[in-house]
């Protein structure tokens, strides 16, 4: 009896607590329907667009936003501010984040990463250069250290590492437009860098924003010496011998050789095993220089022979190998060809080599490039031979078929 008359009060409870609190349709929160009047009894409004999000009114004058959800059998009901301070918008967007995470919560989720202390990238430089630098060729750090003093620091010498982003490369790159092949030397030093700067744990992993920005496209350089303008250089050459033997040997291997003009100043004798030059290092590893008659004379010839030490040395620093550079641009001026470079001979070794019907794969070889696609770049020369075999043979076809050509 005392059972049956607890159960009907607690219905009688529930009922009247149903009745204090009403059910509206579904409609989407706005700060218009927040500035609606309260009535007399509770009510809630519940969004029609995100399930759970509501607007609850209490008498006389109480108007808050509220977020209901299940968890673990539980309903919970989460009040995320007053109307007065907390916009419909905001409100809306506090309430899909702990719905999310609701949703989420139980599953497994990636480890949240907390990177170190904030480190800007004029803060970062020394670190990594004595860090990675001690990998790279004297060369390769010489023009990185220049690369990142002259080009990077300035740019980014105050921006935290890990603030760096693809919007900044992509700014940097439009202001050096007019500097494009600068732009496209510097872009892969600042790529290494935040590489590293990543593996330090500076930056997340994966975040580079060097990774898949263009550079720019250029024309390469290419020039090549005619048979007239071998002969005018040969000139200046040989009047040259007397006043500048060291110099003039070494063009002369350049020319007869094709090797890089660093390649021809670092020889040592040591290196010297005729018929070829091993170089146990270069821009592309270790490498053989082969020798023809020619560059075999010019070496036989030099007054300097030693059994070790650089071919080319410095007058007053035997330790240092020769500067070419200046002495080539008085020497290309004498000869009338102010737009030659050194590396241009190397050109014209593959052009004469293209003419004379040499393999591309043969003139990879010879001049010791890596990859074959370096040497592709030389295939259009082969294109006035392709023509010219293709009319003799076309000649040899009218010729039998008795047509006149």
């Amino acid at each position: 009896m005392i059972a049956r008359i607890d159960s009907q009060k607690a219905a009688a409870n529930r009922s009247c607590q149903a009745s204090k609190t009403r059910q509206h349709p579904l409609v989407r929160l706005t700060g218009h329907t927040a500035r609606r009047n309260c009535g007399r009894r509770s009510e809630v409004l519940w969004d029609s667009e995100l399930p759970g999000f509501g607007l609850r009114f209490r008498p006389p004058n109480g108007k808050s936003w509220i977020v209901r959800y299940r968890e673990r059998k539980i309903v919970r009901t989460v009040s995320l501010g007053p109307v007065s301070k907390v916009d419909a918008e905001s409100a809306r967007n506090s309430a899909r984040k702990i719905l999310a995470a609701n949703q989420l919560n139980g599953l497994p989720t990636k480890a949240k990463v907390t990177l170190p202390k904030a480190v800007t990238f004029s803060g970062y430089v020394d670190e990594f250069l004595e860090d990675y630098g001690r990998h790279w060729k004297p060369a390769t750090l010489y023009r990185s250290k220049y690369a990142i003093r002259r080009e990077l620091t300035p740019v980014f010498g105050d921006m935290p590492l890990a603030a760096i982003a693809r919007s900044d490369i992509n700014r940097w790159r439009d202001g050096m437009a007019a500097r494009a092949g600068v732009f496209n030397r510097t872009l892969p030093v600042l790529a290494v860098m935040l590489s590293y700067a990543e593996q330090l744990g500076y930056r997340r992993k994966g975040s580079n924003p060097c990774r898949g920005t263009p550079r720019y496209k250029r024309e390469l350089s290419e020039r090549y010496l005619s048979a007239q303008e071998y002969r005018r250089l040969a000139a200046t050459l040989r009047e040259a011998e007397g006043e500048l033997p060291l110099p003039v040997a070494m063009i002369w291997l350049l020319i007869y050789t094709g090797a890089r003009s660093g390649e021809i100043a670092g020889l040592r004798w040591e290196y010297i095993k005729p018929p070829r030059i091993f170089l146990p290092d270069s821009k592309t590893g270790a490498k053989t220089i082969y020798l023809n008659r020619q560059a075999q004379a010019v070496i036989d010839a030099l007054p300097n022979r030693s059994l070790s030490g650089l071919l080319f040395p410095k007058p007053y620093k035997p330790t240092k190998p020769f500067n070419l550079d200046p002495v080539w641009r008085m020497l290309r001026k004498r000869a009338a060809l102010p737009d030659v470079r050194l590396h241009d001979l190397r050109h014209s070794f593959a052009s004469v080599a293209i003419r004379d019907g040499i393999s591309l794969n043969f003139i990879g070889k010879l001049l010791g490039h890596a990859l074959p696609e370096t040497t592709a770049r030389y295939a259009h020369l082969a294109d006035g031979a392709v023509i010219e075999a293709a009319t003799r043979v076309c000649s040899s076809i009218a010729s039998a078929l008795g047509v006149r050509t």
